[in-house]
């Protein structure tokens, strides 16, 4: 007897997801894409100078650099002023960081690229380089 509530919760179920799926293709949206981006597309991050997850990967990526260096000028974390964020084994975040070396006076702006991997405690930096000219 236990059976039968079981196999009718697993039918309705499928036919819940099966109605789910197609009212989502019916709206005209090609599948893979979703509300005019593609799928793995970058985005924006809104409010960049208050995510605090964003400002502590900046802070990150200028401690890697440091680390990685030897010898050389050191850099000092001033703000991530922008960022965009991809979706891809993890999170892939494309990072515009304001830093200024330790012994001159002056901010410049880098581009970081640093790869999140959540279920492995992990952040890796890809690319961390002066910024292009706009």
């Amino acid at each position: 007897m236990a059976r039968r509530p079981l196999g009718a919760c697993c039918v309705l179920l499928a036919a819940v997801l099966l109605v789910a799926v197609a009212s989502a293709r019916a709206d005209g949206e090609p599948s893979g894409e979703c509300r005019g981006r593609k799928v793995g597309a970058r985005t924006e991050v809104r409010d960049v100078e208050r995510d605090g997850e964003v400002q502590e990967l900046g802070r990150f990526s200028v401690a890697e650099y440091n680390r990685r260096r030897v010898g050389g000028e050191r850099l000092e974390f001033g703000l991530v002023v922008a960022a965009q964020r991809q979706v891809v084994s993890g999170l892939k975040y494309y990072l515009r960081v304001a830093a200024a070396a330790e012994n001159a006076g002056g901010e410049r702006v880098f581009d970081a690229v640093v790869v999140v991997k959540p279920w492995l405690e992990s952040r890796t930096l890809l690319r961390f380089a002066p910024a292009a000219p706009k």
